[in-house]
Parts: structure tokens; C-alpha cells; sequence
């Protein structure tokens, strides 16, 4: 598979059968983040593996009662805003996001260094750049597992989540978390969500928008 269709074939998946990953192929794609650009040519990325449904249970306990709380209030009035694609991802997305962190049966905790100011509270947009540089990382997490024949799916920490994993796992104060990944091998019927139609000649600009 070349670079452009590994590019193509990337999906978000969210429905995941039990065959295992194992360590070697998980390994050579974690190694993948290390490739990608850092601000500080530090690449000061740090990896948690969970495996085992008791174990990975413990770690997302507040995402069920977060989802459930969006799910009661969010997908009805998210009919009335949303395109009808960005909706039916949503509608598709909601009810999995305890499931298929279960499901895949591999989980992988992501962390970065953040220097300086608080996160959520950056002085000025380059205090974002390690954030920014975990993310890059992150893609070439995503775009290594697809081309190995695995299928991802992620969950933007929310609330109280990014603080609990970072007790549960004892993560050092100035590591951040990134994201819950899972990382898998598709069930057979998996999910696939329509890809929004981009016409790329509208989103190119020549000097001025």
C-alpha cells in the first residue's frame, strides 16, 4: 500500500473484532509518532498500553456517564445544526464511545510534555505547540496502524476523564493526555461513516481567500 492509500483507506472505526494485535505490530506502529515533527526535537511522547476489558473498564468508568449525559441532551438538539453527514456520524459515534474502547481490547494512553503555562489556559498560540506536536504524532499513529490492516478509533478526553487517567495511571504532573485510542483489528460488519465530498479546487486559495 503506497503512502496516497494509506491516506484513502484511513477510517475511523468503531466497531472491533477480538483478534488480537500483537506486541510487535503494536510496537512498530507506536514507533511511528517518533517520526513525526516536534516543536523542541524532543519528541517527549510517552506510551501506556492496556490491555484486558477489567482493566481498561476501571480506566474509562467516567466516559459511560459522560456519554450518557450527552446522549441525553445533544443528539435531538444536534439534528436541528448539523449537516446531515457531520449527524450521522454523530448519531453513530455517541452510543460506541464506551464500547469500542472495550471492544478493541488494546487501548493506548498517549501523554506529551507540556511545558509552561496550563493547556487549557496557553499565553499566546505557540504555548499550544507541544500540544500541536502530539497531535502530529498522533496521525502517524493512525496512518502506521491502517497500513498495517488495523482500524483506530479515538475519544477526546472530556470533564473529569483527563484528570482520572492521569491519577489511575500516575502520570507525572507535567505529562498531558491526549486521547483514549483504540487500536484494532475491524469486525467483519464494521460501521464505515459517508466521507464528506471536499471539491478541492473551493478550498484553494491564490494569495488572497
Amino acid at each position: 500500500m503506497d503512502f496516497y492509500q494509506v491516506l484513502e483507506k484511513r477510517r475511523t472505526i468503531r466497531d472491533f473484532s477480538d483478534k488480537e494485535v500483537t506486541d510487535e505490530v503494536l510496537e512498530k506502529v507506536l514507533s511511528a509518532a517518533f517520526k513525526a515533527p516536534t516543536n523542541d526535537h524532543l519528541r517527549q511522547f510517552e506510551f501506556i498500553i492496556v490491555r484486558g476489558q477489567e482493566n481498561i473498564a476501571q480506566l474509562i468508568s467516567p466516559v459511560a456517564e459522560n456519554t450518557k449525559n450527552i446522549q441525553q441532551t445533544g443528539l435531538n438538539a444536534a439534528a436541528s445544526i448539523m449537516d446531515k453527514d457531520e449527524h450521522a456520524m454523530f448519531v453513530d459515534a455517541l452510543p460506541k464511545q464506551q464500547r469500542m474502547l472495550m471492544q478493541s481490547n488494546c487501548l493506548i494512553l498517549p501523554f506529551f510534555r507540556q511545558k509552561g503555562c496550563p493547556l487549557c489556559h496557553p499565553a499566546d498560540q505557540s504555548s499550544l505547540n507541544y500540544f500541536a506536536s502530539a497531535w502530529a504524532a498522533v496521525e502517524n499513529i493512525l496512518l502506521a496502524a491502517t497500513a498495517e490492516g488495523l482500524a483506530c478509533a479515538f475519544r477526546i478526553p472530556i470533564g473529569n476523564e483527563p484528570e482520572y487517567v492521569k491519577h489511575h495511571v500516575n502520570a507525572p504532573e507535567e505529562y498531558e493526555f491526549t486521547c483514549f485510542l483504540a487500536i484494532g483489528y475491524a469486525a467483519e460488519n464494521a460501521h464505515i461513516c459517508k466521507q464528506k465530498e471536499i471539491r478541492l479546487q473551493d478550498r484553494i486559495h491564490h494569495n488572497v481567500w
